[in-house]
């Protein structure tokens, strides 16, 4: 058994507690994003907020998004 199976072995075998410890570790691990590209999200994300607000834009359903997600999936897959 690789290091990796047994890491994944004991992992499985905490308790749920146990393994959002870890996995919040292993997040907090990995490279922290580019604080100019998070600030350039958040900018866009409160303008596109106040346009919803304010009826310039609307929203979709998540099964739409799902639906979209899916279809673009295929036909990437096809061509």
């Amino acid at each position: 058994m690789s290091a990796q199976e047994e890491i994944k072995e004991k992992i499985l075998s905490l308790n749920e507690v146990e393994r959002i410890r870890i996995a919040e570790f292993i997040y907090d691990s990995l490279d922290k994003p580019d604080a100019d590209v998070e600030a350039k999200w958040v900018n866009e994300s409160e303008k596109r907020y106040q346009a919803y607000k304010e009826g310039r834009i609307q929203g979709i359903t998540l099964n739409e998004i799902k639906s979209r997600s899916k279809n673009e999936h295929y036909s990437r897959a096809s061509g």
